[in-house]
């Protein structure tokens, strides 16, 4: 850790990572807050792996990988949406298709990437301290954006997230915000990917808001938790592995599981104590 804390004054690399890191966890606690509630992990799962088709494609055609993911995130986020609000028995189908489909799309267009061929580890499994510093301002964009919307569509986001028919019955157009919603996920996943990759983003996505989850039953209160959460995950994950030298993604998945984990039986247990009392005074 000292080692770390001395190096970050003077390499500027560690500097963007840590920025890059504390800009991901924004997204990772505002929109992971509604993808936990919702129960809509499995969903971001697909949009999240559908992205490396996009990713794939930038890269052969020369343009910017990141552009590629936003793209490609978005069209899926739409069509698991529409599908899912028109034919609800095809949804799982379609988002495995979409996984599978999107990931091996995104190997061959890697693999056939003329040239020098991107390491696909990288895509997999994240590299946050290559992050580009120029992408900086790009994922502060993202994020404010992010916070804009929610903060615009607060009420019919939390209708839409506790009960659809209910918001339908009050005039909330609950397919456009559901697409919206999911459009919000879709640029979260691009933010995380920069961080921990396309196999763990889902980790990241969802962890910090589920922790937040065990103590807050306010959305507005779990989300600035899960924000400060995916804030110290990334940030500790970062100063643990630059003295072993370990994968940065990986290690900031396994703080973040060994916290849920923790998290998870504390509350259970406290909530048995509870229940205890309350037993034994009445």
């Amino acid at each position: 850790m000292s080692a770390f804390l001395s190096a970050l004054g003077d390499y500027a690399f560690l500097q963007t990572a840590l920025i890059a890191g504390l800009l991901a966890s924004v997204g990772c606690g505002v929109i992971g807050t509604f993808v936990v509630v919702k129960r809509i992990a499995f969903m971001a799962g697909g949009i999240a792996h559908s992205v490396l088709g996009g990713m794939g494609a930038a890269l052969y055609f020369g343009f910017d990988p990141f552009l590629g993911a936003l793209i490609a995130a978005i069209l899926s986020a739409l069509l698991i949406g529409t599908v899912r609000l028109s034919w609800k028995t095809q949804e799982d189908t379609l988002i495995g298709a979409l996984w599978a489909i999107g990931m091996a799309i995104g190997i061959l267009f890697i693999a056939k990437t003329p040239g020098y061929a991107a390491d696909l580890m990288s895509f997999l499994f994240g590299n946050i301290l290559l992050v580009p510093a120029g992408e900086l301002w790009l994922m502060a964009g993202l994020d404010l954006v992010l916070v804009s919307t929610v903060a615009l569509f607060y009420r019919q986001f939390l209708a839409i997230t506790f009960d659809e028919e209910f918001a339908r019955l009050r005039g909330v157009p609950v397919a456009f915000f559901y697409l919206l919603l999911l459009c919000l996920v879709a640029v979260t996943v691009v933010l995380l990917i920069q961080v921990v990759g396309l196999i763990l983003v889902i980790a990241l996505l969802t962890l910090p808001a589920a922790i937040a989850g065990h103590y807050l039953h306010s959305l507005g209160g779990m989300m600035l938790l899960a924000t400060l959460l995916g804030g110290g995950f990334t940030s500790l994950g970062l100063a643990l592995s630059y003295g072993p030298d370990l994968p940065t993604g990986p290690t900031i998945i396994l703080i973040a599981g060994a916290v849920y984990v923790l998290s998870a039986l504390s509350s259970h247990f406290l909530r048995r104590r509870l229940a205890a009392r309350r037993a034994r005074t009445v």
